[in-house]
């Protein structure tokens, strides 16, 4: 099998799949619009993939080739397509999207005229253009499952990545974009976090205290609840600057109580209702209304003036912001922004440098920090 990410994000899928028994890692690549992570998977472990926080897409794996053993498309499609694989993983698709497109006439399981689509994706063209692979793909299922109808949108998509220099993988998508979007939102902003670039960042905050930590802080959490089932053992995750409440509702998602903050009142509704918490306030990150050492986390996505502006000199407010989330945070604690650079005189002598992450987001590259309070 393999999964897609958001570029710069497979170091922490790796994380949480080292979290998964019956999964390891094989390959990791990027096929120039995402991360591509490949794993073997024992068999019955596959529906573990599906509920990756971190990933956008999950595929199950049809086959590998390089084009050093035959550069052409035809070819390289007859060595990554192969029948019986095409079948099985056809299975698999009918087995996790239950409903009446993945069921056979009077509703039971089996062959039908399922509509499919061909995606292909390359590192280089010179040899030969991304289209001649896509028509050999398409002419490859066909060939395979003579009783399929291409159309677009499908039900089922086979995609081709060239996901490293010469090396192909082919796939059979499992997913669909309700994946990445985790339930979705009912109050969109411009530039709202993608929900696996969240789930990332409150990973790296580590687990809430009284939870057991998984190597990725994904797993081993009681999932949702309310504040009573949690029994006090949450700590409290602080986003400063909410927006739509990504954040917020990925930190419940995985056990923590959660605090937001955001200057915009617009953006204060938006993360009430997207994170379901009453507890986000208007509020200012350079100067909070929490008293020291009072949160166990902050994690949060700082603007840094494309979507929206910061208020004066956008080297003090980083330097006061940073200062001001030195300040809540506990000693023990991390704090976790995603801002393409982060200068060291902005930073605290309070809070050390863990973890750096550089990701590529709507066109745009930023990095992840993570700083443990010391």
């Amino acid at each position: 099998m393999f999964v897609l990410a958001a570029p710069g994000l497979a170091p922490l899928v790796q994380r949480e799949l080292a979290d998964l028994p019956g999964v390891e890692v094989t390959d990791v690549g990027n096929d120039g619009r995402a991360d591509v992570v490949l794993c073997t998977v024992d068999t019955g472990r596959e529906a573990a993939l599906l509920r990756l926080r971190t990933a956008d897409d999950v595929f199950a794996e049809l086959g590998r080739t390089f084009r050093s053993e035959g550069d052409k498309p035809p070819w390289i499609v007859r060595r990554v397509l192969r029948p019986g694989r095409l079948e099985a993983a056809t299975g698999l698709w009918r087995s996790t999207n239950p409903g009446p497109g993945s069921r056979g006439r009077g509703g039971r399981a089996g062959r039908q005229r399922l509509t499919y689509r061909v995606v292909a994706r390359v590192l280089q063209e010179r040899t030969w253009k991304r289209t001649e692979l896509r028509r050999a793909l398409d002419a490859g299922v066909s060939d395979a499952e003579p009783s399929w109808r291409a159309d677009d949108p499908a039900q089922v998509e086979v995609w081709a990545l060239e996901y490293t220099k010469g090396r192909f993988v082919a796939g059979l998508r499992l997913t669909t974009v309700r994946m990445r979007q985790h339930g979705g939102r009912g109050s969109e902003r411009p530039g709202a976090l993608r929900p696996p670039v969240a789930a990332a960042m409150v990973a790296l905050a580590g687990p809430p205290p009284g939870r057991r930590p998984g190597r990725s802080g994904m797993h081993g959490t009681s999932g949702k609840g309310s504040r009573a089932d949690r029994s006090g053992l949450s700590g409290t995750l602080l986003d400063p600057c909410c927006g739509s409440g990504t954040i917020l509702a990925e930190a419940k998602e995985v056990g923590w109580e959660v605090e937001g903050r955001d200057i915009d009142a617009g953006a204060v509704s938006a993360s009430r209702r997207n994170a379901d918490t009453p507890h986000v306030q208007d509020g200012d990150a350079r100067d909070l209304d929490l008293p020291d050492a009072s949160v166990d986390a902050v994690v949060s996505n700082l603007p840094f003036g494309r979507q929206y502006a910061v208020q004066g000199d956008p080297a003090v407010w980083i330097a006061d912001v940073m200062a001001e989330l030195a300040r809540v945070t506990r000693p023990g604690g991390r704090v976790v922004l995603l801002v393409p650079e982060l200068p060291k005189s902005a930073v605290p002598s309070t809070l050390r440098l863990r973890d750096r992450h550089q990701v590529r987001l709507l066109g745009t590259t930023s990095t992840i920090w993570a700083y443990d309070r010391r």
